[in-house]
Protein backbone atom coordinates (compact mmCIF):
# COMPACT_ATOMS: atom_id res chain seq x y z
CA UNK A 1 0.00 0.00 0.00
CA UNK A 2 1.14 3.43 -0.75
CA UNK A 3 1.03 4.36 2.54
CA UNK A 4 3.25 1.59 4.43
CA UNK A 5 5.58 2.87 1.18
CA UNK A 6 5.29 6.42 2.48
CA UNK A 7 5.97 5.41 6.23
CA UNK A 8 8.66 3.17 5.22
CA UNK A 9 10.65 6.09 3.41
CA UNK A 10 10.26 8.26 6.47
CA UNK A 11 11.37 4.96 9.00
CA UNK A 12 14.62 4.69 6.19
CA UNK A 13 15.52 8.44 6.92
CA UNK A 14 15.74 8.08 10.42
CA UNK A 15 17.52 5.06 11.06
CA UNK A 16 19.94 6.36 8.12
CA UNK A 17 21.24 9.12 10.74
CA UNK A 18 20.50 7.94 14.08
CA UNK A 19 18.66 8.43 17.27
CA UNK A 20 19.09 12.14 17.17
CA UNK A 21 17.35 12.64 13.40
CA UNK A 22 13.98 14.37 12.71
CA UNK A 23 11.46 13.75 10.27
CA UNK A 24 11.15 16.30 8.04
CA UNK A 25 8.94 17.15 5.65
CA UNK A 26 6.35 14.95 3.70
CA UNK A 27 8.45 12.14 5.55
CA UNK A 28 7.27 13.79 8.71
CA UNK A 29 3.79 14.00 7.42
CA UNK A 30 3.52 10.27 6.77
CA UNK A 31 4.19 9.68 9.92
CA UNK A 32 1.82 12.38 11.19
CA UNK A 33 -0.83 10.10 9.60
CA UNK A 34 -1.86 13.61 7.14
CA UNK A 35 -3.19 12.29 3.83
CA UNK A 36 -2.97 13.52 0.37
CA UNK A 37 0.77 13.34 -0.66
CA UNK A 38 2.15 11.62 -4.03
CA UNK A 39 2.63 8.11 -4.04
CA UNK A 40 6.59 8.16 -3.59
CA UNK A 41 8.39 10.19 -1.38
CA UNK A 42 12.00 10.61 -0.92
CA UNK A 43 13.55 9.91 2.43
CA UNK A 44 14.96 12.40 4.01
CA UNK A 45 15.30 13.74 8.00
CA UNK A 46 17.34 16.19 9.67
CA UNK A 47 19.73 17.02 12.65
CA UNK A 48 20.25 19.40 15.27
CA UNK A 49 23.20 21.95 15.41
CA UNK A 50 23.77 22.12 11.65
CA UNK A 51 26.17 19.13 11.56
CA UNK A 52 28.55 18.89 8.33
CA UNK A 53 26.82 15.22 7.25
CA UNK A 54 26.08 14.57 4.04
CA UNK A 55 23.15 12.86 2.51
CA UNK A 56 24.30 9.01 2.17
CA UNK A 57 22.06 5.74 1.12
CA UNK A 58 19.36 7.45 -0.83
CA UNK A 59 18.14 9.44 2.22
CA UNK A 60 18.33 13.15 1.81
CA UNK A 61 19.86 15.14 4.66
CA UNK A 62 17.51 18.08 5.06
CA UNK A 63 19.16 21.44 6.59
CA UNK A 64 17.61 22.07 9.99
CA UNK A 65 15.34 24.88 9.88
CA UNK A 66 16.39 27.52 12.81
CA UNK A 67 13.37 28.03 15.53
CA UNK A 68 11.44 24.26 13.67
CA UNK A 69 9.74 22.92 16.21
CA UNK A 70 9.63 18.47 16.95
CA UNK A 71 7.09 15.92 18.76
CA UNK A 72 8.04 12.25 19.54
CA UNK A 73 5.82 9.69 17.72
CA UNK A 74 7.13 6.36 18.48
CA UNK A 75 10.09 7.47 20.15
CA UNK A 76 11.42 9.29 17.64
CA UNK A 77 11.61 13.13 16.69
CA UNK A 78 9.07 14.46 13.96
CA UNK A 79 8.74 18.04 13.00
CA UNK A 80 5.02 19.39 13.91
CA UNK A 81 2.35 19.48 11.78
CA UNK A 82 3.29 23.41 10.60
CA UNK A 83 6.73 23.06 9.87
CA UNK A 84 6.50 20.11 7.90
CA UNK A 85 4.34 21.46 5.79
CA UNK A 86 5.77 24.37 5.12
CA UNK A 87 8.62 22.56 4.41
CA UNK A 88 7.06 20.22 1.78
CA UNK A 89 4.54 22.70 0.15
CA UNK A 90 7.06 24.35 -1.61
CA UNK A 91 8.08 20.93 -3.39
CA UNK A 92 4.80 19.68 -4.48
CA UNK A 93 2.15 20.15 -7.02
CA UNK A 94 -1.10 22.17 -5.73
CA UNK A 95 -3.17 19.14 -5.91
CA UNK A 96 -1.11 17.33 -3.24
CA UNK A 97 -0.07 20.47 -1.60
CA UNK A 98 -3.96 21.63 -0.95
CA UNK A 99 -4.95 18.02 -0.10
CA UNK A 100 -1.92 17.74 2.64
CA UNK A 101 -3.74 21.32 4.55
CA UNK A 102 -6.87 20.62 4.44
CA UNK A 103 -5.93 16.85 5.70
CA UNK A 104 -4.06 18.33 8.38
CA UNK A 105 -7.18 20.69 9.25
CA UNK A 106 -9.53 18.27 8.85
CA UNK A 107 -7.58 15.63 11.58
CA UNK A 108 -7.22 19.04 14.02
CA UNK A 109 -3.39 18.51 13.57
CA UNK A 110 -3.85 22.68 13.09
CA UNK A 111 -6.03 25.31 13.18
CA UNK A 112 -6.54 28.05 10.81
CA UNK A 113 -3.72 30.37 12.80
CA UNK A 114 -1.49 26.52 12.36
CA UNK A 115 -2.16 27.39 8.53
CA UNK A 116 -0.92 30.57 8.35
CA UNK A 117 1.86 30.00 10.68
CA UNK A 118 3.11 27.19 7.97
CA UNK A 119 2.66 29.99 5.69
CA UNK A 120 5.17 32.14 7.08
CA UNK A 121 7.56 29.22 7.86
CA UNK A 122 7.67 28.42 3.72
CA UNK A 123 8.64 31.66 3.14
CA UNK A 124 11.78 32.15 0.93
CA UNK A 125 12.31 28.77 0.28
CA UNK A 126 12.98 27.09 -3.04
CA UNK A 127 9.68 27.12 -5.00
CA UNK A 128 7.58 28.73 -2.10
CA UNK A 129 6.55 31.70 -5.02
CA UNK A 130 4.17 29.77 -6.97
CA UNK A 131 2.52 28.92 -3.97
CA UNK A 132 0.96 31.30 -2.42
CA UNK A 133 -2.30 31.80 -3.67
CA UNK A 134 -2.31 27.95 -2.38
CA UNK A 135 -2.63 28.78 0.70
CA UNK A 136 -5.87 30.20 0.77
CA UNK A 137 -7.83 26.79 -0.92
CA UNK A 138 -7.49 24.85 1.52
CA UNK A 139 -10.53 23.68 3.39
CA UNK A 140 -10.67 21.71 6.29
CA UNK A 141 -14.44 20.35 5.58
CA UNK A 142 -12.68 17.85 2.48
CA UNK A 143 -12.56 13.99 3.72
CA UNK A 144 -10.06 13.10 1.41
CA UNK A 145 -7.67 13.89 -0.74
CA UNK A 146 -9.98 13.02 -4.09
CA UNK A 147 -12.54 15.30 -2.52
CA UNK A 148 -9.78 17.97 -2.71
CA UNK A 149 -8.22 16.87 -6.26
CA UNK A 150 -12.40 16.95 -7.44
CA UNK A 151 -12.97 20.85 -5.63
CA UNK A 152 -9.91 22.53 -6.79
CA UNK A 153 -10.77 20.80 -10.81
CA UNK A 154 -14.17 22.34 -10.17
CA UNK A 155 -12.77 25.48 -9.35
CA UNK A 156 -10.30 25.62 -12.36
CA UNK A 157 -13.28 25.17 -14.89
CA UNK A 158 -15.04 28.04 -13.32
CA UNK A 159 -17.75 26.11 -11.30
CA UNK A 160 -16.32 25.82 -7.65
CA UNK A 161 -18.88 24.17 -5.53
CA UNK A 162 -21.57 26.05 -3.48
CA UNK A 163 -20.95 23.75 -0.48
CA UNK A 164 -18.99 20.76 0.76
CA UNK A 165 -20.15 18.01 3.18
CA UNK A 166 -23.94 18.95 1.99
CA UNK A 167 -26.86 17.69 4.20
CA UNK A 168 -30.23 16.28 2.67
CA UNK A 169 -33.20 16.19 4.50
CA UNK A 170 -36.45 15.06 3.14
CA UNK A 171 -39.87 17.15 3.10
CA UNK A 172 -40.18 16.23 6.84
CA UNK A 173 -36.53 18.02 7.56
CA UNK A 174 -35.07 14.31 8.64
CA UNK A 175 -31.61 13.56 7.50
CA UNK A 176 -31.11 11.32 4.51
CA UNK A 177 -27.33 11.58 3.81
CA UNK A 178 -24.84 13.82 3.04
CA UNK A 179 -22.88 14.64 -0.36
CA UNK A 180 -19.40 15.55 -0.75
CA UNK A 181 -19.91 18.79 -2.78
CA UNK A 182 -22.57 20.32 -3.58
CA UNK A 183 -24.39 23.21 -6.36
CA UNK A 184 -27.72 24.72 -5.69
CA UNK A 185 -29.85 23.97 -8.92
CA UNK A 186 -33.48 26.11 -9.89
CA UNK A 187 -35.96 25.06 -7.68
CA UNK A 188 -34.99 24.54 -4.54
CA UNK A 189 -32.49 21.30 -5.85
CA UNK A 190 -28.97 20.25 -5.65
CA UNK A 191 -26.48 18.78 -7.70
CA UNK A 192 -24.60 16.51 -5.63
CA UNK A 193 -20.91 15.30 -6.41
CA UNK A 194 -19.65 11.82 -4.71
CA UNK A 195 -16.29 10.96 -4.75
CA UNK A 196 -15.39 7.65 -4.36
CA UNK A 197 -12.09 6.05 -3.01
CA UNK A 198 -10.55 3.18 -3.58
CA UNK A 199 -10.49 2.52 0.21
CA UNK A 200 -14.45 2.31 -0.30
CA UNK A 201 -14.08 -0.51 -3.08
CA UNK A 202 -11.62 -2.32 -0.96
CA UNK A 203 -13.73 -2.78 2.49
CA UNK A 204 -17.12 -4.49 2.19
CA UNK A 205 -18.39 -2.44 5.08
CA UNK A 206 -17.44 0.66 3.77
CA UNK A 207 -18.84 -0.01 0.13
CA UNK A 208 -22.52 -1.49 1.85
CA UNK A 209 -22.58 2.25 3.97
CA UNK A 210 -21.49 4.31 0.95
CA UNK A 211 -24.27 2.04 -1.69
CA UNK A 212 -27.10 2.97 1.33
CA UNK A 213 -25.95 6.81 1.51
CA UNK A 214 -25.95 7.14 -2.19
CA UNK A 215 -29.52 5.34 -2.65
CA UNK A 216 -31.09 8.08 -0.31
CA UNK A 217 -29.51 11.15 -1.96
CA UNK A 218 -30.65 9.11 -5.43
CA UNK A 219 -33.99 8.79 -3.33
CA UNK A 220 -34.36 12.50 -2.88
CA UNK A 221 -36.37 14.39 -4.81
CA UNK A 222 -34.67 17.29 -4.81
CA UNK A 223 -31.01 15.92 -5.83
CA UNK A 224 -29.01 14.94 -9.11
CA UNK A 225 -26.00 13.17 -8.53
CA UNK A 226 -23.03 12.59 -10.18
CA UNK A 227 -20.69 10.43 -8.84
CA UNK A 228 -17.08 9.94 -9.44
CA UNK A 229 -13.72 7.68 -8.77
CA UNK A 230 -9.85 8.29 -8.41
CA UNK A 231 -10.04 7.61 -12.24
CA UNK A 232 -11.76 10.08 -13.54
CA UNK A 233 -9.74 12.42 -11.54
CA UNK A 234 -6.39 11.03 -13.05
CA UNK A 235 -6.82 13.41 -15.86
CA UNK A 236 -6.93 17.24 -14.57
CA UNK A 237 -9.98 19.07 -16.26
CA UNK A 238 -12.43 15.67 -16.47
CA UNK A 239 -14.67 16.21 -13.55
CA UNK A 240 -14.72 20.16 -13.91
CA UNK A 241 -15.72 19.68 -17.42
CA UNK A 242 -18.47 17.13 -16.48
CA UNK A 243 -20.03 19.22 -13.51
CA UNK A 244 -19.97 22.38 -16.16
CA UNK A 245 -21.58 20.43 -18.80
CA UNK A 246 -24.28 19.36 -16.12
CA UNK A 247 -24.82 22.68 -14.33
CA UNK A 248 -25.19 24.40 -17.95
CA UNK A 249 -28.00 22.27 -18.98
CA UNK A 250 -29.61 22.06 -14.99
CA UNK A 251 -29.53 25.70 -15.14
CA UNK A 252 -31.52 25.99 -17.92
CA UNK A 253 -34.76 24.27 -16.82
CA UNK A 254 -36.37 23.15 -13.76
CA UNK A 255 -35.55 19.02 -13.18
CA UNK A 256 -38.42 16.94 -11.59
CA UNK A 257 -36.73 13.65 -11.75
CA UNK A 258 -33.71 12.46 -9.65
CA UNK A 259 -30.95 11.12 -11.94
CA UNK A 260 -27.86 8.92 -11.20
CA UNK A 261 -25.07 8.55 -13.78
CA UNK A 262 -21.67 6.56 -13.06
CA UNK A 263 -18.92 8.26 -14.79
CA UNK A 264 -16.50 5.50 -14.40
CA UNK A 265 -18.67 2.56 -15.92
CA UNK A 266 -16.46 1.03 -18.22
Amino acid sequence: MPEHLRRRAAWAGLLTFGPDAIAVGPCALALLGVQGLPWRIMPQAALPGARETRSRDGVLLRQFDDGMTVQRIDGRYVATPDWALAQAVPELDRRHAVALMDSAQQRGLLDGRGLARAHDQARGRRGVARTHSWWELSDRRAESPLETFARLDCQDAGVAPDDLQVVIADDAGEFLARGDLGWRLPGGRWLIAEIDGAEVHAAPEALFHDRRRQNRLVASRGVDVLRFTARDLRSAGHVGAEVRAFLARARGSVRSSTRFRSLSAG
